[in-house]
């Protein structure tokens, strides 16, 4: 596996060991996004913020987070895995580091037409903040990691590609947060989920208190941070706060394989109409109407020169499926 290293953006940050499933050769990617090779695949050392009392992470510790590219008739699907078992996926540096370097790698693949957020961890998608880290950390030390944490969810939710959460266990907090800032959900029926800050003395700070009420309505969302209320896949379901929810099943990843299924349905779809509607939807729900329609009618002007556009009416019109290249 390669190893990847990046310097974070936050004051006092090192960098983090990152490695993907796929690629032979370690790289460091510096602000710029420029490819250095590291050479000789000799090990790196991750550490985190040396005022944290937080011990270096060793070479040989196993990434927190990696990409998987499905392949065959999947390709063009890809999976964001989550693997911090001891801590249940806890939002600490480190896997917040190697997510953040992911997000940036995603943002520019062409290639990745789907990406799926899902848990290597039974029963735990994401359970928040790391608050054994976060004890240790001064005032200035907390409000720079929650920056952080809030700039990450920003770069999920602005990935250019759909976006989908499979949550087959709890997920709450930031893990909710996280979940919150992809564009659909899945759930099992036996997922717990929660804006819990309330019962901490906190209150969302990575986005839940503003995409929360943008997709259940102020009421519910009211009502759910106010209380730090958890709720199962099938409320989740009933107050829009996900896309399916399913009966777990015996390998504990219904979830997962929901969410695999929706990939499959957005996958045959133009690449780049379906990019751009997304851009028009993210964009517009933010502005009034009529700054909305500017910006779709924007949007629809870039896909009409596009190839795909081109082949999607060549294809209905021989009666046979499209052949869709991205461009």
């Amino acid at each position: 596996m390669a190893t990847l290293l990046r310097r974070l953006a936050g004051p006092g940050w090192l960098g983090v060991i990152l490695r993907e499933t796929h690629g032979r050769s370690s790289h460091l990617i510096p602000r710029d996004g420029s490819r250095l090779l590291a050479g000789g695949g000799r090990p790196l050392t991750a550490y985190s913020r040396p005022h944290s009392r937080r011990q270096h992470t060793k070479a040989a510790d196993p990434p927190e987070v990696v990409l998987k590219r499905l392949e065959g008739e999947d390709n063009g699907i890809v999976e964001v895995l989550m693997c911090r078992p001891k801590a249940r996926n806890a939002l600490g540096y480190v896997f917040v580091s190697e997510m953040k370097l992911l997000m940036y790698r995603l943002s520019h693949d062409s290639a990745a037409r789907v990406v799926v957020f899902r848990s290597l961890v039974p029963g735990v998608f994401c359970a928040g903040a790391d608050l054994k880290e976060r004890a240790l950390m001064n005032l200035t030390e907390s409000d720079q990691f929650v920056h952080g944490l809030r700039s990450l969810m920003t770069q999920i939710a602005s990935l250019p590609m759909p976006t989908i959460a499979a949550m087959d266990g709890v997920a709450l907090g930031g893990g909710l947060e996280l979940a919150l800032a992809c564009d659909l959900r899945t759930a099992a029926y036996s997922a717990q989920m929660g804006l819990i800050e309330t019962t901490r003395g906190l209150l969302p700070g990575a986005g839940g208190s503003q995409r929360l009420p943008r997709m259940i309505g102020m009421t519910l969302a009211k009502e759910l941070i106010f209380t730090g209320k958890r709720v199962g896949g099938q409320t989740a379901l009933e107050m829009g706060l996900v896309n399916s929810a399913v009966e777990q099943n015996p390998t504990g990843d219904a979830a997962h394989r929901e969410a695999l299924s929706l990939a499959r349905e957005i996958l045959p779809q133009a690449p780049m109409a379906v990019r751009l509607a997304k851009e028009a939807m993210d964009q517009g729900i933010e502005v009034d109407m009529t700054s909305a329609m500017v910006i779709e009618r924007m949007c629809y002007a870039r896909v009409i020169p596009t190839e795909d556009r081109k082949e999607g009416m060549a294809a209905f019109i021989e009666k046979r499926p499209p052949r869709y290249t991205g461009k």
